[in-house]
């Protein structure tokens, strides 16, 4: 798992990154808005899909200032709906692009222009989602007996533990994540990201640095579109020796 390990670290610092350029703001804004609108309530009490895009924002540090604003704002934002786009990218890896959006022709325009470009396309459904599971993953952070800390993981009734660059990674069902978050602290574990995820059953494994580039490069351009709220590959790098 190190090439998997070793892309989601790239990934997790680029979004470090693209927090400080409101990026994240934006994202949780929409997913917050989809939120009432599809839970039916702006009381996050009443509305499980909301309380959960809430507890989202909190981890990704967003002050609780701003997600005051984005509860009071979220009726500006207009008529949203969630969109799944499937296709494949460089080299045929498989991707999932969740997006939100008030303009669905728009954007599926634009994300079919960032496939094409890449020289991929997109799919129809369930042509790519068959080989994701929707999971919930935690990153926490490693100490010195990385060992124990693992063992420990196991014993709190994981899926699936590994040992990445930046920290450790766990993945859980989806129905267990608030329990296995409530968990995580309860044991004094520090949690560096947290998110449901879709992860693959299968990946394709890529050697090449520059195929790498290619394919990261066009995940990238995916993840940077307005719309996008997450994108799903099933790209593993294992750099060649």
């Amino acid at each position: 798992m190190s090439g998997h390990s070793h892309y989601a670290t790239i990934k997790r610092q680029k979004e470090a990154k693209d927090s400080a350029k409101g990026r994240i703001f934006s994202r949780h804004a929409k997913a917050i808005a989809l939120a009432i609108k599809v839970g039916g309530s702006a009381d996050p009490e009443l509305n499980s899909k909301l309380r959960f895009a809430i507890e989202q924002a909190k981890a990704d540090n967003l002050p609780k200032a701003n997600i005051e604003r984005i509860l009071q704002r979220s009726q500006e934002m207009g008529d949203l709906e969630e969109v799944v786009y499937e296709g494949y990218g460089p080299l045929g890896v498989g991707v999932v692009v969740d997006a939100v959006t008030n303009n669905r022709n728009r954007t599926s325009q634009e994300i079919k222009n960032i496939f094409e470009r890449a020289g991929g396309r997109l799919a129809g459904p369930g042509s790519v989602s068959y080989n994701f599971e929707l999971k919930g993953m935690f990153t926490v952070k490693k100490k010195d007996d990385v060992e124990s800390q693992m063992l420990s993981l196991i014993d709190l009734g994981v899926e699936d533990v590994f040992e990445a660059e930046d920290g450790i990674e766990i993945y859980v069902a989806p129905e267990q994540f608030q329990e296995t978050r409530n968990k995580l602290l309860e044991k004094g574990f520090e949690i560096i990201s947290s998110e449901l995820t879709k992860r693959p059953k299968n990946y394709l494994i890529v050697e090449n640095e520059n195929d790498a580039k290619r394919i990261m490069s066009f995940l990238d351009a995916l993840e940077e579109h307005d719309d996008v709220q997450g994108v799903y590959s099933n790209f593993d790098f294992s750099p060649q020796n």
